[in-house]
């Protein structure tokens, strides 16, 4: 990031800067929402426009987010204008939401050396245009492995977000507007950044040193620090998975207290909870990466393609080839809606092509007093 602390400042007479907000198909709303709203809050405080923005895509037209509501974008990002910074809004699906149009359209920016940021997802379209070799990046945990996998000169990192000279980016859901608010210390100073975390209830601005949380429930983790200790070991050692009696020895315990400890709080043996790790790992790259299936075996620390076949099949019901071919939208294939989806049913239809689609069983709650009537 460059800009000294009093650029744009509120009465000194300068012109706003200029943000763009490109909309990838089945972008994440509240990302979106997330990095707008500290700029126009900033405005508000300091009574004067220090930041415009614009909603641009590829063509104009109306957009969809991941959860089905449809936006009117400003202009079709050829149509722009000249901008001091460019952010990329992405969300589910992003390896095939997108074409060859809008990277182009931010190698131009990049060559007028404009900053370049991305949320959520949005990483991923700038590494696909070449635009974060050399850079570190964050994105959601969830693009991590196909970023990993396909853009090796990109150093990807685990933190909340990474402002990196003419780079920003960061991870998803709220996450945006901390890395917001960070930038907008570095331009205006703390005492306007308190401000607006004041004015949108936020009791503190995360650091972008913080790691994201990986998908181990936070209770557990710091309430069984050995535990949290091997999943972090297992999750860094996919490729070549280490044996359950190394990972004891690593974590200071005994084998038998491991396997007691995982049974207690996950009601797994550490086996099958470092497969599923390898599993998910393999599920993500089957979806997100055209590697084949040789390939995804060995990154996920197989012996060989028909050993990862065999588990696939046995722990995710489906044979890996069958879980590719069936990753774009299927809900709907084959037959024709009597009437439109609605927004719920959009989402879900588009979610289908996640790493992380009906992971979760649902379990009804048992009903009882105070549970038929949706009071707690």
């Amino acid at each position: 990031m460059t800009g000294s602390s009093d650029d744009h400042s509120g009465g000194s007479g300068l012109p706003p800067y200029r943000i763009g907000f490109l909309l990838i198909e089945n972008f994440t709303l509240m990302a979106l929402a997330s990095a707008i709203e500290p700029l126009r809050m900033a405005n508000q405080l300091a009574g004067n426009e220090l930041y415009t923005w614009q909603l641009l895509s590829a063509d104009g037209r109306m957009i969809s987010a991941s959860d089905g509501i449809t936006l009117k974008p400003d202009s079709p990002m050829a149509e722009s204008g000249p901008l001091d910074m460019v952010i990329v809004v992405a969300g589910i699906d992003v390896t095939q939401s997108f074409s060859n149009r809008e990277t182009a359209w931010l190698r131009t920016f990049a060559r007028k050396r404009v900053v370049l940021g991305a949320v959520c997802t949005g990483p991923y379209v700038l590494a696909s245009a070449g635009l974060l070799d050399g850079y570190s990046c964050s994105a959601h945990w969830e693009c991590l492995t196909a970023l990993q996998e396909g853009f090796p000169r990109v150093q990807c990192n685990n933190r909340l977000y990474t402002l990196d000279r003419d780079r920003m980016t960061c991870t998803g859901g709220e996450v945006p507007l901390h890395m917001m608010l960070s930038m907008l210390t570095r331009r205006h100073g703390q005492e306007l950044a308190d401000a607006i975390s004041d004015m949108f209830v936020c009791d503190r601005v995360r650091e972008d040193s913080e790691q994201q949380p990986v998908p181990l429930r936070k209770q557990i983790a710091v309430a069984q620090p050995k535990l949290a200790e091997v999943a972090q070991l297992m999750e860094a050692n996919i490729e070549e998975p280490i044996e359950l009696r190394e990972l004891a020895q690593l974590a200071g315990i005994s084998r038998r207290q491991l396997e007691r400890i995982f049974l207690k709080h996950l009601g797994c043996t550490p086996s099958r909870y470092y497969l599923k790790l390898r599993l998910d790992r393999a599920r993500r790259l089957l979806k997100q990466t055209s590697c084949s299936i040789v390939e995804i075996a060995s990154m996920c620390g197989f012996i060989s393609a028909t050993h990862f076949s065999r588990c696939y099949r046995k722990y995710m019901g489906t044979a890996p080839k069958v879980a590719r071919s069936s990753g774009r939208g299927t809900m709907q294939a084959g037959r024709t809606e009597p009437f439109p989806l609605s927004p719920s049913s959009e989402a879900l239809r588009r979610a289908q092509v996640e790493p992380t689609y009906g992971v979760f069983t649902y379990r009804p709650v048992p009903k009882g007093p105070n549970r038929d009537n949706g009071t707690a």
